[in-house]
């Protein structure tokens, strides 16, 4: 039989959000919606879950392992519970809205995880963010990376350092290399994970000797804006491609960096992150001490092809609850009122009158003793000959 402590127990990395976080998160929420607003981007609400097919479509292998499915029970078919909201978003700009312009869409809402992405993260975040869809020039890049930044400012962060990467200047050399795709995978394990080994693998597996002194420079290539001349120079024998990615990450981090010079750029020119997905700069957001991003994203060109509608993409994502808790200590809940058990007309009408003008007023039940900490109360509403005083009182004890 099962213990009844154990139905007060949650699964493994999910999460519940107990009053005084939940008031932050929701003025957060709120805040960073109204700000993506100022900027243009109008609000979405996907569905909670889709069928597989269009929730998992360009994502990769790597959203469906974290995807928690069901089966339907009115087709018989498999759905998805969503492990990330922008697919969602690729879908409903390519199939339920088709504007034919630039199409700016903003969103806000829980996404669940079979497993964590690391230990410190939870199952369950609230994701928000941001996708830019039609238009595949430098200015959406741009503004997408100074929203987040934005973003990030407007949740009280500080000292913010800004990752910039671009998967197609691995990808221009790795089809230049000419790989197997087994050679393809293990190229790319040893990238992502930064093996000390690369260098002997490269020079056991890629026989042109420009090639493989390029590939085995990548993870080299690290640090402030002027690590790109370092890099034009060892990838001078590049692709097209690898040429063409160069330009864009450049022409991105001096716009980043003229715009906003108290952001800290660092650019990683090996980075691999998101891959499998992505189609061109990658970024992340952080600041002194964090383990995670705060933010990341990306240009996504592919993604509308499943719906029968390829546009140009790009986009970012936060973990809202993650926000929150770096400005938990900021905000705090606006104490009430709090008002005895009354059936007068005149106490009612009063109530009503303060709780238009903005107080919040917690009316009490008859025979109740009030714990003014626990209601978030610093005043009590007592009549008077004259009418109502509102009177102080120690919402401290408990």
């Amino acid at each position: 039989m099962t213990n009844i402590v154990d139905r007060w127990l949650l699964p493994e990395g999910i999460e519940e959000i107990l009053p005084n976080r939940a008031i932050k998160v929701e003025r957060l929420r709120r805040r960073l919606l109204d700000l993506c607003h100022a900027w243009g981007y109008d609000l979405v609400i996907p569905p909670l879950a889709e069928f597989t097919e269009s929730l998992l479509s360009g994502s990769g292998a790597d959203l469906d392992l974290i995807t928690c499915k069901i089966i339907d029970q009115l087709s018989g078919r498999m759905m998805g519970v969503r492990a990330d909201i922008t697919p969602q978003v690729a879908r409903m700009d390519a199939h339920s809205m088709q504007r034919k312009g630039p199409n700016r869409l903003c969103y806000a809402g829980q996404v669940l995880y079979t497993r964590p992405k690391n230990q410190t993260e939870t199952r369950s975040p609230i994701q928000l963010g941001v996708e830019l869809f039609g238009e595949g020039g430098l200015e959406a890049d741009v503004e997408v990376v100074l929203l987040l930044v934005e973003t990030l400012k407007q949740a009280s962060v500080k000292n913010i350092h800004l990752d910039l990467g671009h998967v197609g200047i691995y990808r221009g050399l790795e089809a230049q290399a000419e790989l197997g795709e087994a050679q393809s995978r293990e190229l790319f394990a040893l990238l992502q994970s930064k093996d000390v080994s690369l260098q002997s693998w490269v020079g056991a597996n890629i026989n042109d000797q420009a090639i493989a002194a390029m590939v085995a420079a990548l993870p080299s290539l690290t640090g402030s804006i002027d690590v790109l001349e370092t890099a034009q120079n060892l990838l001078a024998k590049g692709t097209d491609a690898v040429a063409a990615a160069l330009e864009e990450i450049s022409s991105l981090a001096t716009a980043i960096d003229s715009q906003m010079d108290d952001v800290n750029i660092y650019l990683d020119l090996g980075e691999l992150r998101g891959y499998h997905y992505h189609t061109g700069v990658v970024f992340a957001a952080y600041t002194e001490g964090s383990l995670v991003p705060l933010g990341n994203g990306g240009r996504y060109d592919h993604i509308g092809e499943a719906f029968g509608r390829t546009r140009a993409a790009t986009g970012f994502g936060v973990d809202l609850s993650l926000l929150a808790s770096l400005v938990e200590n900021e905000e705090e809940i606006i104490p009430g009122i709090f008002v005895p058990a009354s059936d007068n007309d005149a106490v009612l009408d009063e109530v009503a009158r303060l709780r238009d003008q903005g107080e919040r007023v917690v009316c009490g039940f008859i025979g109740q003793e009030p714990d003014f900490a626990e209601l978030h109360c610093d005043r009590q509403l007592t009549e008077t000959q004259s009418g109502f005083d509102l009177t102080v009182v120690n919402s401290m004890k408990r």
